[in-house]
């Protein structure tokens, strides 16, 4: 297939976008990012004092994922946990605002919202660097009770939906366990597709998943390095021993890998510039445009090529930010879709 009816038939898919229906089954973390403009150097230690200027808080890990599949136009529905405590509502007036359905989303008094603070210095009119990371992590899982009604809200939410995106950051929303009582629930066989940060393998019988090459190499206990043939190797063995249907081996500036059962690996190099502005919240953004394509029936290359794009879009952004479908019909149109050969 030529490079401009692959554009247009990408361009269909993403026309697709608002007649879908997602569920994420996630864990659900608050974004924090903390201004400060260079005031001086302390004479306490030698560190600089920030005057502060603003504070925000947007969607993180799971719920980033949510708020790119909205951005996108697709029917979302998040499942997950936060705790009784300011972050947690600020997500959940987050999504009511922009009028996506918190029903699914539970509050567990005795969980803490995962949040992570990121401190930012600069000066008047300069661009803002973080300086420090500060995360606060519940002590433990959500609660058993909490668990259970996790896991009848998502199979309820997931007959209605065309794919069910699962993102795991180990906090306990999401786990395989709860996973497999879904599928239980569900009585059907729906596209699930998976992002996890620290059991890749656990998953076995998902459709799709999403990791990262550095994942990838602690999943097997091996480096990669900038060897094509071991990535190959490495990718053809997650598929076998997962049962996966497709593999988005995501690679930063080295762009990414699709992978199927019988097939040759697809190479997709990286869209745009390589002078990446921040990666934060990154695999979110991939993960949700490749669900949202493949919930319109689109093959594992296709949702590849405009994950593709979006990754190389949502880099150049500051912060954990989103990309639009104008923004990815955009990138389409400047650079045809391209598969490196090997």
């Amino acid at each position: 297939m030529k490079a401009k009816e692959i554009a247009d038939r990408l361009i269909r898919i993403v026309g697709a976008f608002p007649r879908t229906t997602v569920t994420v089954l996630g864990d659900l973390v608050a974004d924090e990012f903390v201004f400060g403009e260079i005031a001086r150097v302390s004479r306490e230690a030698p560190v600089l004092i920030l005057k502060h200027r603003e504070r925000t808080v947007v969607p993180g890990g799971g719920a980033n994922a949510v708020n790119n599949l909205a951005d996108l136009g697709v029917n979302v529905i998040p499942v997950g946990v936060i705790g009784d405590d300011t972050p947690g509502k600020m997500l959940v007036e987050y999504f009511r605002k922009k009028e996506i359905s918190t029903a699914g989303v539970l509050c567990d008094k005795e969980y803490s919202t995962v949040t992570k603070t990121r401190i930012l210095a600069g000066m008047t009119h300069t661009s803002r660097q973080q300086v420090i990371r500060v995360d606060r992590e519940p002590d433990h899982a959500p609660a058993s009770r909490t668990v259970n009604q996790l896991t009848e809200v998502a199979a309820r939410a997931a007959k209605r939906s065309n794919a069910l995106l699962v993102s795991d950051y180990g906090y306990g929303s999401a786990t395989p366990a709860i996973l497999r009582n879904v599928r239980k629930k569900l009585g059907r066989d729906m596209p699930v597709i998976l992002d996890s940060r620290y059991r890749l393998l656990q998953y076995k019988g998902a459709t799709a998943a999403t990791p990262n090459e550095p994942e990838v190499e602690e999943a097997l206990g091996v480096s990669i390095g900038q060897s094509w043939r071991k990535l190959i190797s490495c990718g053809d063995e997650i598929v076998q021993r997962m049962k996966l249907k497709a593999l988005l081996i995501t690679r930063g500036r080295d762009g990414m890998v699709a992978f199927e059962p019988g097939k040759k690996a697809a190479d997709i190099p990286i869209v745009g510039s390589d002078e990446v502005a921040d990666v934060t919240g990154a695999g979110d953004t991939v993960i949700a445009v490749f669900t949202a394509a493949l919930a319109t029936g689109a093959s594992t290359q296709e949702g590849a090529l405009l994950a593709n794009y979006a990754g190389g879009i949502v880099v150049m952004k500051r912060g954990t930010a989103t990309v639009s479908c104008a923004e990815l019909l955009h990138a389409i149109e400047q650079s045809p879709p391209a598969i490196r050969t090997h």
